[in-house]
């Protein structure tokens, strides 16, 4: 398993169908808090998810939110 940061952005006219897209979509992502802009005006949402890949991490959001976002693959760094 690796870990990746999942990087979402969207226009603010999609927060209503970026929220709806969860519904009824099968995902551990559902129902968790995670961290995000849109009430700041910024309109982008992060998670840090387990995969085996890119493609898996990314299939863990409904398809509306996974064509608009990157998924990095990320370790912890010891910072001197």
């Amino acid at each position: 398993m690796f870990r990746y940061l999942l990087q979402h952005r969207h226009d603010s006219k999609d927060c209503g169908a970026v929220f709806a897209s969860f519904k009824g979509y099968k995902s551990p992502l559902r129902h968790e808090a995670t961290i995000g802009s849109c009430r700041s005006g910024g309109h982008e949402l992060w998670w840090t998810v387990e995969a085996t890949s890119e493609a898996e991490a990314l299939a863990l959001l409904p398809l509306f939110v996974a064509e608009r976002t990157t998924a990095t693959r990320v370790s912890d760094v010891g910072i001197p």
